[in-house]
């Protein structure tokens, strides 16, 4: 909470209370209460479907319901002494919550209160510049129907990477995200939400539009408008007269797209659709800084930062979607240019304008606001008569008009370019001092790759390709920022082109075929890449490493004898990858296990337990002196489990660090809806289906035979629940080396159990960062 008194001056609730939300099979309702002055004032907000999409009676859907409703309070961190939400959250939940308000709170304060904002009156117009750790006024509070946060059985949503949810308003980003994706042939469903108020007047024409044409499209209702502005009318510095000022931005809100696609969520949950695309482009990742206050110019709601933090967030709770934007390596300019060019049959439902009206039974821009001046003048600039989306020729001439007197509110570089060719064009002529300060940025006119803003690993990589081939056929080529200049590169060549995108398994969702091998992970959280400058920094900052044990052993006569060491340090990678940053240091693999219940099989390597467990040991001895405080011990190999349990009680003991052994029973119980084999425990469907996801190359399918156990005694078989632990040569199991039936085998089998171990470790490992020793020992709130 801050603590400094010019902010209280921002307190004018003493608490907004959220929830508890009442749920039908096509509604969620959910009150928003204000206690303040002795006063009380309530309104709902309410989500409508067209189609049943919740169950009233599962906690799952009421811990999905609740999150949909606390979004529209995520803004109101400065302005309460306490928030209050009501239902079901467990503690991903909480997390993301406070981190959430908090970055939005220093947001709206940078951006609403020390930046001109024309709504404000009062003193708070001229609030001072202050540096704090924290900017929430706010106490946040869960109210539970019991005091701890809940513990749902986790459930991992059986989505298909192949269904892409295009997040629909019927502006220029949704409708060209939605001809790409549609034209590269993937299930695709455009999903509408419609906001109460004259909001939804910008969606109407494309809706209609695709309504009729479109098989998946739907629509959400949600009034969040009449809540946000039933919070504004309440603030005493708010003007009272707000909702009649000309202006392209809100008069407070700033986290606004995350009510969208929360809306949306259970259509994805229901549809099965694994990727929810978003239509940001290069200019809305930004990080500034005011004044000393680092900040995201208001965009971080569409920044690549939040791509990435929700799809982790959902990740950790199992829902199994992506989030990105297939457009953040292009301009404003650009977009437009694609769109119109390539899908003029979409252009022409384009509505951009905030002050649009009905006319004709059709929705037409007033002409006369910024956008229509930013969407009538890139349209000239890209030789596109704009009366195809609307508008009408003294429209067009008033706004060519006005933008020789008044910037657009674009990238700046977007901006000049965009004035030079209109200039040159003859459609403008701008005033020679005007001129004189302006200078062509070509690079407008590219596919610009950035490492923050637009890196080639923010969107899978299957979908790279194709993206770019149509991208090309309008840019002046593509360009790589290096060293601040942007140098020409070839994106089918670049060494970024074949790297994994962090949140899924590469490959091609709509063929099933695996992933294309990746002989070696790159990248700065693997510690044997690291120079020891290098390491030094890293350890100041990260004290979680993750150490990969695996085994070189017979897997039958279809399988490679590294698939526990490969799969172990994949796993380990893979994990690291999707970790928020700094992420966790992923240390040099042990391939060797203790496998010499296979030595009857050529080709195993194996190392007794003392050897193993020795080395192990003082490898945690030393990172522990290094730094590291966390280890986790990543074991491709089951039967190293009483070695590396051994081993992680001796690191404890004498190091007094935190370490975990994990073997896949954080995954086993989700692990076992996948599977029909019963003692499927080496090389059967499990193993071949994993490796038959990443290296279907090495799988030789017409060797594998079902080898299925059966025991005479129940307390013998590995998959009973009342099995005991028992040890045996495998030779005398199986002549074959398989224990299980790997022709059951598929690749969606194996990526859902990749996918699933992945989210796990994840959950796991995040909790682990933001916990000290002492916090991991204590249960604490």
């Amino acid at each position: 909470m801050s603590d400094d008194l010019s902010l209280k001056q921002l307190i004018v609730f003493d608490s907004l209370e959220v929830g508890p939300v009442v749920l039908e099979k096509r509604k969620l309702t959910a009150p928003y209460t204000l206690f303040y002055k002795n006063k009380k004032e309530s309104i709902d907000l309410i989500f409508s479907f067209e189609e049943d999409v919740f169950d009233p009676t599962d906690n799952s859907n009421i811990n999905l319901a609740s999150m949909m409703a606390v979004q529209v309070a995520i803004n109101y961190g400065l302005f309460c002494k306490k928030i209050v939400l009501n239902g079901p959250f467990d503690n991903h939940d909480r997390s993301a919550i406070k981190e959430w308000v908090e970055n939005t709170s220093r947001e709206i304060y940078v951006k609403k209160f020390l930046e001109h904002n024309p709504f404000l009156v009062g003193e708070v117009a001229n609030l001072p510049v202050v540096k704090l750790k924290t900017y929430t006024n706010a106490q946040i509070e869960f109210k539970d129907p019991d005091s701890d946060p809940i513990n749902t059985s986790w459930e991992f949503w059986k989505t298909e990477k192949s269904r892409h949810c295009i997040l629909s308003s019927g502006g220029k980003d949704s409708l060209l995200s939605y001809g790409l994706i549609n034209e590269m042939g993937y299930d695709t469903h455009p999903i509408f939400v419609n906001e109460s108020g004259r909001h939804w007047f910008t969606a109407l024409n494309a809706y209609r539009y695709f309504k009729e044409k479109v098989q998946h499209t739907s629509r959400v209702w949600v009034n969040s408008d009449r809540v946000f502005n039933f919070m504004v009318r309440n603030m005493p510095f708010i003007r009272k007269d707000f909702a009649n000022v000309r202006s392209d931005e809100y008069p407070i809100r700033l986290w606004t797209v995350a009510v969208f696609l929360y809306s949306v969520l259970p259509l994805m949950r229901k549809r099965k659709i694994g990727r929810l695309i978003i239509g940001d482009e290069f200019d809305t990742t930004e990080k500034n800084n005011y004044k000393g206050i680092p900040h995201y110019s208001g965009l971080y709601d569409q920044s690549r930062y939040f791509d990435e933090a929700m799809t982790r967030y959902f990740m950790k709770k199992g829902w199994a979607i992506s989030q990105f934007s297939i457009l953040r390596p292009l301009s404003e300019l650009l977009i437009e240019k694609i769109l119109a060019k390539r899908y003029p049959y979409l252009q022409e439902h384009q509505v951009s304008c905030h002050a649009a009206h009905k006319k004709d039974e059709k929705i037409r821009p007033c002409g006369k606001c910024e956008k229509c001046r930013r969407i009538v003048t890139m349209l000239k600039a890209m030789d596109v008569d704009p009366k195809n989306c609307g508008y009408n020729d003294l429209q067009i001439k008033e706004c060519l008009a006005a933008v020789t007197k008044k910037d657009l509110h674009q990238e700046k570089a977007g901006n000049q370019q965009l004035m030079l060719l209109l200039n040159s064009k003859g459609l403008i002529t701008l005033p020679e001092e005007r001129l004189k300060k302006m200078k062509e940025h070509p690079e407008v006119l590219h596919i610009r790759f950035e490492q923050e803003r637009s890196p080639m690993v923010c969107i899978p990589q299957e979908l790279r390709g194709p993206l770019y081939k149509i991208f090309l056929e309008y840019a002046d080529g593509a360009l790589r920022k290096v060293s601040r200049k942007w140098v020409d590169i070839d994106p089918f060549t670049d060494q970024s082109f074949e790297k994994s995108y962090p949140f899924e398994l590469a490959g091609d969702p709509k063929s099933g075929n695996g992933v294309k091998r990746r002989k070696k992970f790159s990248a700065k959280y693997l510690w044997a890449e690291l120079t020891w400058p290098e390491a030094e920094q890293k350890l100041n900052q990260v004290d979680i490493a993750i150490l990969p044990v695996g085994a070189i052993e017979q897997h039958g006569p279809h399988l490679p004898l590294d698939v526990d060491a490969f799969d172990a340090e994949y796993l380990a990678a893979k994990v690291a990858e999707a970790c928020s940053d700094p992420k966790p240091l992923v240390l040099p693999l042990l391939p060797y296990g203790v496998s010499y219940h296979h030595d009857d099989f050529k080709g195993t390597i194996s190392v007794t337990n003392e050897t193993l467990a020795r080395m192990v040991y003082e490898i945690g001895m030393s990172i522990a002196r290094q730094g590291i405080k966390k280890m986790i011990i990543i074991n491709g190999h089951g039967d190293n489990s009483p070695t590396m349990n051994y081993a992680a009680q001796m690191i404890n003991r004498d190091a007094q660090i935190f370490v975990a052994v994990d073997t896949g029973e954080t995954s086993d119980v989700d692990l076992d809806e996948l599977t029909e084999t019963p003692n499927d425990v080496h090389a059967g469907e499990i193993e071949t289906s994993t490796t038959l996801a990443i290296r279907p190359e090495l799988v030789r399918m017409d060797k594998a035979t079902n080898s299925s156990l059966n025991f005479t005694s129940r307390y013998l078989n590995f998959s009973s629940l009342r099995g005991v632990p028992w040890y045996a040569k495998t030779k005398r199991i199986s002549d074959s080396g398989i224990m299980g039936d790997p022709t059951k085998a598929d690749v969606e089998k194996g990526k859902k159990a990749w996918e699933i171990m992945i989210a796990h470790l994840v959950a796991f490992i995040e909790d682990l960062k933001s916990l000290s020793l002492d916090e991991i020992h204590q249960k604490r709130y």
